[in-house]
């Protein structure tokens, strides 16, 4: 195989977004010719006794995830699982197609290890990916399916967003995840707030059992992050993913002016947010981590902390498609040499 490393600052001479586009082609092939990548497959996806765990109805064979805003039309399902990872969040889906904010609206930060993005919701829209994932899943590994308001779609109406996604999508996915933490939509972060909360989650639970998460920022307080949580448990959500990107432009030397930073510079922030979190909800609900991960002994502090699955997107950028594989194996190893024989006993250790 070629070495990630050597062909990055080529790679990293293309526009982000451009980038991006690559990868995504190059991860769709084996969509076309599954076989030519099985040894790709058996050396990359690490599966063992002792990563493997039961959520959702669903066996995850490893806890390491692919975040949402990577696959936003569900065309790399396949291609992911062969990079190693053990479940794929696909989206953020909208009920119509939409193009997203100006370009440019992907930007890195290469010292860093981040990325800027001001994306906007850029995705194909319900119909196609409702088409796409009628031919996918159930898959092998779990899928998630995250989903978003359109940027035109007054507030007052964007519950109806939500409901309409939620009908069309639920039988298609493992579980459901409600995005109204990203920055790149106007109005998006006020809907975190009781109000939308319980009644999204009433209506939700009108249509389906399928587990429905809520995606929080990382951009408040504590205190905050645990009231909302809390509320929106206590309101139906089956679980929590903490967290999305930052608004926080101190953390970079040279930001622009809009978009969300994500990647090595939002790890702190993020698990302190997580951890905050945890310790109030950990053995109530099942509990994501992402921001920042970009290591083995990152994804076991989150563990520890009380996490039961980790995301990781913006470390694939800068670490390349061996990350994940490297990470589990890894992972393994700090698992066993604590004396725990299975991840679901390491989970949470911090907080017991």
């Amino acid at each position: 195989m070629i070495n990630y490393q050597s062909i990055k600052p080529w790679l990293f001479k293309l526009q982000p977004e451009n980038a991006h586009h690559l990868a995504e082609t190059a991860l769709r092939i084996p969509n076309i010719f599954p076989i030519a990548f099985n040894g790709f497959l058996e050396s990359h996806f690490i599966t063992n006794d002792v990563l493997s765990q039961e959520l959702f109805g669903r066996t995850f064979y490893n806890p390491v995830g692919l975040g949402a805003g990577f696959d936003k039309n569900a065309t790399m399902i396949r291609g992911m699982q062969i990079l190693g990872f053990g479940f794929t969040e696909i989206g953020t889906i909208t009920p119509k197609a939409q193009a997203g904010n100006p370009k440019p609206r992907m930007f890195r930060h290469i010292e860093e290890e981040s990325i800027q993005n001001a994306m906007g919701f850029n995705n194909e829209g319900l119909l196609k990916v409702q088409r796409r994932l009628k031919t996918r899943f159930p898959f092998t590994t779990p899928i998630g399916v995250n989903i978003g308001k359109n940027k035109l779609t007054p507030e007052s109406e964007a519950i109806n967003d939500y409901i309409t996604l939620i009908k069309s999508l639920h039988e298609l996915g493992d579980y459901l995840i409600i995005n109204i933490s990203s920055p790149n939509t106007p109005g998006l972060r006020d809907l975190q707030n009781e109000e939308f909360i319980t009644r999204l989650f009433k209506e939700a639970k009108d249509i389906t059992d399928k587990p429905i998460l809520l995606k929080i920022a990382p951009d408040m307080t504590a205190e905050d992050a645990v009231a909302l949580t809390t509320m929106a448990v206590e309101k139906g959500a089956d679980g929590i993913i903490a967290t999305n990107t930052t608004i926080d432009y101190s953390l970079v030397k040279n930001p622009k002016s809009i978009g969300g930073l994500s990647g090595a510079v939002l790890k702190e922030k993020s698990f302190e947010i997580f951890e905050a979190i945890a310790k109030e909800l950990y053995g109530k609900t099942t509990l994501i981590s992402v921001g920042g991960i970009d290591s083995a002994q990152e994804v076991y502090r989150r563990i520890k902390a009380g996490a039961s699955l980790v995301q990781i997107l913006s470390g694939l950028i800068y670490h390349g498609p061996d990350m994940i594989m490297n990470i589990n194996k890894e992972l393994t190893e700090l698992i066993l040499a604590d004396g725990y024989k299975n991840i679901i006993e390491a989970t949470g250790a911090d907080r017991k």
